[in-house]
């Protein structure tokens, strides 16, 4: 049975995850001549036992993160989290795009344990592994909640995303912007519309992303531009013009990823160039490993978000050099002294 490959999606197949010990693979017998039906998007129910979950890394800003969802319909090729999806005995190709998992109990969770005595609140990440604001946000609208109980309770919240729906929750964010509570990552991989299209097909389009930037600044949100992933070759020759253009549109910091491949990401990224980069392929790969110890990943703390080497080191130095003459700055940290614990629903306040 012949597999095209499916419309607006990043990997075309699912290749088995690395617990699989069986793999199964279509094969075209002659009987069957009629196209495979369209891929269509399935949503399951994840109960969570917990809503928060901590780290140690050192070379992340932020020790606590929530994630309304597993997998992501964004389909990026190059995603870290795409391993996850083993976790669920799913693949990371088509599987993580397409079968979706959705966390409706975590905001009642997470008041739960905002509220236990023994918390102390720091900025929460959402949307840190797989995106917040993705399509199916509309309907379940977790991310929302989540952020309304953050309001409410005055707690701080970092924000990573490359959708253009994080508009809608504009309101939320100015108040908790107003009282230096919030800081919103906008993810800007390329300007390149040909590329964003196959790199990050479901994702909003580049321009759009830049009106983001410009929309959450103009309502006193700050905002962060993150050029992730950095792609030797690919998409590496746009840095200077990536940052001038989130600058323009009112982006205060800035910050980068290089290009990671963990576990099952290295062969579906690989495939992936050899469709639509063949000519290119070899050298970006040899690149990539240049950066990372002569490997396609480095998972080495200290090294695993910047890379390593000469060329690692080129990067790093364009990048700064051009933050600074931009005029990029961090600014201050967000409030953590605000905090006020949430009263848990049927459970009235003693003042």
């Amino acid at each position: 049975m012949k597999s095209d490959q499916p419309r607006a999606r990043g990997a075309v197949d699912n290749p088995p995850n690395r617990y699989h010990q069986n793999e199964v693979q279509p094969f075209d017998d002659g009987w069957i001549s009629d196209p495979l039906p369209r891929l269509r998007t399935q949503v399951g129910i994840d109960r969570s036992r917990k809503a928060i979950s901590y780290n140690a890394s050192p070379d992340i800003p932020f020790d606590r993160s929530i994630n309304p969802y597993r997998g992501c319909e964004h389909g990026c090729i190059y995603c870290y989290a795409r391993p996850t999806h083993a976790w669920l005995d799913l693949s990371p190709g088509l599987d993580f795009e397409s079968r979706l998992f959705a966390r409706p109990d975590l905001p009642d969770l997470l008041r739960e344990e905002l509220a236990a005595p023994a918390y102390r609140p720091a900025p929460l990440a959402l949307g840190a592994i797989t995106d917040a604001y993705q399509p199916i946000e509309r309907d379940y609208r977790i991310t929302r909640r989540i952020l309304e109980l953050l309001a409410e309770s005055r707690h701080p919240a970092l924000l990573i995303s490359k959708s253009a729906m994080i508009e809608r929750d504009i309101d939320l964010l100015a108040a908790m912007a107003a009282e230096n509570l919030v800081e919103v990552a906008v993810s800007l991989t390329t300007l390149q519309r040909p590329l964003a299209r196959t790199l990050e097909p479901r994702a909003a389009a580049p321009n759009r992303r830049l009106q983001v930037i410009e929309r959450l600044s103009g309502a006193g949100i700050p905002v962060r531009v993150m050029i992730a992933p950095l792609i030797p070759v690919l998409n590496e020759h746009e840095i200077e013009t990536l940052l001038q253009a989130a600058r323009s549109a009112g982006a205060r910091a800035a910050d980068y990823v290089l290009l990671r491949l963990p576990h099952e990401v290295a062969p579906l990224f690989r495939d992936w160039l050899d469709r639509h980069h063949p000519d290119a392929a070899h050298r970006i790969m040899q690149h990539v490993q240049d950066t990372r110890a002569g490997r396609d990943n480095d998972s080495t703390f200290g090294r695993r978000m910047r890379g390593s080497g000469h060329y690692a080191d080129l990067i790093r130095q364009r990048f700064r050099l051009a933050t600074r003459r931009l005029g990029f700055d961090a600014g201050p940290g967000l409030r953590v002294d605000l905090f006020r614990p949430p009263h848990v629903h049927g459970q009235l306040g003693l003042f």
